[in-house]
Order: C-alpha cells, then sequence, then structure tokens
C-alpha cells in the first residue's frame, strides 16, 4: 500500500442515479491502491430519484461502502456535515459527487498533505473548470466578497474537494452552530491548507443542482455568519442620511427666511420613496441577523440521518 494511514471518503449524493455506478468504479479503484483500511460514505441527501435504490445495489458489490439516508433534503452542506460525523478513519476525503471532481486526483492531495508538516488540509485549486460563465462568476464574486467582509481569507479557485485529518474533523464537531455551512466553518477554525492545482472535468451525467439561488445564499450565509459589514454599513448609510438631512432641512429654512419658495413636488416624492426603500432595506439586514439568532436559539439540528447501512 503506498499510505499507511487509514482513510474516509466522503461524498453526498442528490439525484444522481445516473453517476453513482461510475463513481464507485473508479473511487474504489484508486483508493484500494493506495490504502489497506478504507471506507466510503455516500449520503443521500433526499433524492427524488433512483439514487438510494442504486446505493443499496452497490453497497452489495462493495462491501466496504456505508450508505446514509437522510430524512429529508437538507442541503449539499449539511450532507456534508452528516457524512463528516459518520468517519473514523486518519484522513478524510471530501469531494463531489459529479465526477467533475475526479477520484485519480485523491493521491495527489494526500502527497501535499503529507508533504507540509504544519497542513492539516489539501485543498483543490481549480487551475480549469469545465462550468457555465454564470456560475464562475459566481464563484469568483463569492470569493472576493468573503475575502472583503468577513473574517474568512481563502486563496481563488479553491473547491470542495480536499483531504484532512482527523483533527480538522474532530475540532468541526465542537462548533454548535446551526447557520454556518460546514465548508465555512472549516475555513474558520484557522487550519493551515495547501492549495493543489487542479482540472476540473466536466459532469459525467445530469445537471448541476446548484442553481444562482442556491450560490446566492451560500454567499449569503458565510456573510451573515461571520461578518458584522452588512449592519455596520446600515450604521454608517443611516449616520450620512442624518447629517444630510440636516442640512437639507437647514437649507429649507434658509430659502423660506429669503422669501424663496421652492417648487418641486416631484423631488420630493422621489426623495421620500428613496427613503422608505432604503428604509425597508436597512429592516432586511436586521431581519437576517434577528433569524439568524432565531434558529441558533432554537438548537435544531442541521439533518436528521434516517438509516446507515
Amino acid at each position: 500500500m503506498k499510505y499507511s494511514q487509514s482513510l474516509s471518503v466522503v461524498v453526498p449524493i442528490y439525484n444522481d442515479e445516473e453517476v453513482i455506478a461510475e463513481l464507485m468504479r473508479r473511487l474504489t479503484a484508486v483508493v484500494e491502491a493506495m490504502v489497506k483500511d478504507y471506507e466510503i460514505i455516500l449520503v443521500d441527501d433526499g433524492s427524488r430519484d433512483r439514487s438510494w435504490l442504486v446505493m443499496n445495489e452497490e453497497k452489495k458489490q462493495y462491501p466496504r461502502l456505508r450508505i446514509a439516508r437522510l430524512s429529508r433534503n437538507f442541503g449539499q452542506q449539511n450532507a456534508i456535515a452528516a457524512g463528516l460525523s459518520l468517519t473514523t478513519k486518519e484522513l478524510i476525503v471530501l469531494m463531489d459527487s459529479d465526477l467533475q471532481d475526479r477520484p485519480e486526483d485523491i493521491p495527489t492531495l494526500i502527497d501535499a498533505l503529507l508533504s507540509e508538516k504544519e497542513a492539516t488540509m489539501a485543498i483543490a485549486q481549480w487551475e480549469k473548470r469545465k462550468d457555465s460563465r454564470l456560475k464562475i462568476a459566481v464563484s469568483r464574486l463569492f470569493q472576493h466578497v468573503s475575502n472583503r467582509i468577513t473574517d474568512i481569507h481563502t486563496m481563488p479557485r479553491l473547491g470542495i474537494f480536499r483531504v484532512m485529518k482527523k483533527s480538522v474533523v474532530d475540532e468541526l464537531r465542537n462548533f454548535p452552530e446551526r447557520t454556518a455551512t460546514a465548508v465555512s466553518l472549516l475555513y474558520y477554525i484557522g487550519n493551515r491548507y495547501v492549495a493543489v492545482p487542479l482540472k476540473r472535468d466536466a459532469r459525467f451525467a445530469g445537471k448541476s443542482g446548484y442553481n444562482l439561488r442556491k450560490m446566492l445564499a451560500l454567499t449569503f450565509a458565510r456573510i451573515f455568519s461571520f461578518s458584522m459589514f452588512p449592519i455596520r454599513l446600515v450604521t454608517y448609510l443611516g449616520a450620512m442620511l442624518c447629517v444630510g438631512s440636516m442640512i437639507g432641512a437647514l437649507a429649507l429654512i434658509i430659502y423660506k427666511l429669503m422669501g424663496n419658495v421652492l417648487a418641486g413636488w416631484t423631488s420630493m416624492m422621489v426623495l421620500m420613496l428613496f427613503l422608505f426603500g432604503l428604509n425597508f432595506a436597512f429592516l432586511g439586514v436586521l431581519g437576517e441577523y434577528i433569524g439568524r439568532i432565531f434558529l441558533e436559539t432554537k438548537q435544531r439540528p442541521n439533518f436528521i440521518i434516517e438509516q446507515v447501512l
């Protein structure tokens, strides 16, 4: 065997019935050539197709395969957290199911991790990725905004595909947060990581479950969980508008005393509508923070594992 460490591989699954068999074939071939002690954990995140049935069929062929089924669709990040909670080995691989993350690159990530003594993660850094322009643009925007206004600072073009030491997952279990995503918490913990340049393939089959709405939701989750910038921006803008209003009021009084009557109902209405819109935007920002406080106080689980085989 190439490595003496034991290995867990975690893969979240959602509507991937066309991919699972090929994923297991390639993944098992790679892992069996590397380590003696391993487990592959597939987590079905409430798929609506035959993914769970296909996973059960693959379980008969691969005895080292563990399959878990969530009670409903909790989202990819929570499916990742569920899979990580089931790991038992020294090294943990996290990857997508669509084979854009190539199983054949796992040894490259492990080599990079073991070569850096202080590193606890080796993360794929995409040199080239076969995704839509919109998805690439949103990913770049997400990384840029995250680095500018949150406490999480990452290198560009990092993906979910990574290898971690068990100590990272153990530390992650100490965080009781409900509104922060698992991947964001992995960065927040402050673990040293090494970026490994890799190429990202096109999807093997099917369509990506990540639409614009979900990508924006991930962006907002990181911003509102790890940054006070939005609410501080509201404070600054409110103070500026207050000062501007006082200056405007003083100017109107001076014009009135000078006998000048200012006509301008249209401009007044535009200003009022603008201020009302801004006020509702401020309330929306406050609502985001209050809503997250509400969810945290509920202490509801991020996922419910219905069955593990």
